[in-house]
């Protein structure tokens, strides 16, 4: 296979980073990101910033900065587990709709130097830079791992100019690589991996540094004496097929040995488009009626306001409950003709909500819109006002 130079680029600390731009006070204190959406009171600059200390709920940490990583808090702890942990940081709720307007704004910037890129998500992409190192190589007298190198430090200034946030790039031949690359000089970190270097930067590692070894797979390879990436590439392959299976255990023993021939994808088409949000205390469907219909019309503009950005409307409509108990309903309907209107999507969404049971306490709720389409000549109407005008069980 001809030699590529796969880039991967990941934010650092992402969610945190950009309220750290909005509170540049609380630079180098440790600073947690969750528990709930963020309101327009929040925003408040003289609001105070409450501690783990204070927090009373079930959310989680949607991330943390690296000093409050440093106590012992990660993405995904309990906040109440975290205050434990960490009980002075301080707390703020996300404002998804920011990290969103940065993350354009990163992917932006570094479009505009290195175009093949393939979007993994708001802080992460792939980006192919194979073109743009071999048309400034200059064969004998310069080595292309250099110039990657620097393509990928203009790409770090680019974004930093473009944000004023910094991220971490790994660069090497493939794309499971520069995934486990860009995780190793965090943050603000720039690391190039040759096939010669896997020995050396990539067997050491634990396995479940490779993205695909998730916690389950771990801890099984550990039952079988292998903990790290080199013991996995030392491993059988035929006693990997034998307890993961021939196509997972096939494809751990390629991993290991740096092997992945994936491209890097420019483009695909989104199959859905779905907001959700999950309360911190459960709300009840009589006696919160009005917050959950002021929060089921956020959901239809929101998924209304992410269909027009992104240039789609859809037929299947779809609501997602989740209950006290954590068992989970999902109710779908598809209309006779594409819509990207809230309103309509709202009343959609609210014959999906007659067809479930409304006994129990709310924990989670959700709308969905799928088989998407291009919109063509659709006339984009105020989402708002036609939502605020769609009634539901809620009202």
């Amino acid at each position: 296979m001809p030699l590529r130079f796969i880039a991967h680029l990941d934010m650092d600390a992402f969610y945190a980073s950009v309220e750290l731009l909005r509170y540049p006070q609380l630079r180098g204190k440790p600073l947690v990101i969750g528990g709930r959406r963020r309101t327009a009171a929040d925003l408040s600059r003289g609001a105070a910033i409450p501690t783990l200390r204070e927090y009373s709920g079930r959310g989680v940490i949607t991330t943390a900065t690296y000093e409050a990583r440093a106590l012992g808090v990660h993405s995904g702890m309990g906040l109440m587990k975290a205050a434990q942990l960490a009980p002075d940081a301080l707390l703020l709720p996300a404002d998804f709709d920011e990290y969103r307007r940065y993350s354009r704004m990163f992917k932006d910037a570094v479009r505009a130097v290195a175009p093949e890129i393939e979007d993994r998500g708001i802080d992460e992409i792939y980006i192919d830079l194979t073109g743009l190192v071999m048309s400034g190589f200059a064969g004998d007298t310069s080595d292309p791992w250099a110039h990657a190198r620097d393509v990928a430090a203009s790409l770090q200034r680019a974004v930093r100019e473009a944000t004023g946030l910094s991220c971490s790039i790994g660069i090497t031949p493939n794309k499971l690589l520069s995934k486990i690359a860009s995780d190793l000089q965090k943050p603000g970190g720039l690391t190039v991996l040759r096939e010669a270097d896997i020995p050396t930067r990539i067997w050491p590692l634990p396995a479940r540094k490779i993205n695909g070894i998730g916690p389950k797979a771990s801890t099984r390879l550990e039952t079988l004496g292998i903990r790290t990436i080199g013991e996995l590439a030392k491993a059988d392959r035929a006693l990997l097929v034998e307890h993961f299976g021939k196509s997972y255990g096939a494809w751990m023993f390629d991993a290991a040995h740096g092997r992945d021939e994936r491209a890097v994808v420019t483009y695909s088409e989104p199959k859905s488009i779905s907001r959700e949000t999950t309360f911190e205390d459960d709300l009840h469907p009589v006696r919160d009626r009005e917050r959950l219909s002021r929060i089921f019309t956020d959901l239809c503009v929101r998924v209304a306001d992410d269909l027009q950005r992104k240039g789609y409307v859809g037929k299947t409509i779809g609501l997602k409950l989740r209950y006290d108990n954590f068992k989970t309903i999902t109710r779908d309907r598809t209309l006779e003709a594409p819509t990207g209107d809230a309103g309509t999507i709202r009343r959609a969404a609210g014959e999906c909500l007659k067809r479930v049971p409304l006994d129990r306490r709310i924990r989670l709720l959700g709308v969905r819109i799928g088989t998407l389409s291009k919109p063509g000549a659709h006339a984009h109407r105020d989402a708002k006002s036609h939502a605020a005008h769609a009634p539901t069980l809620f009202d």
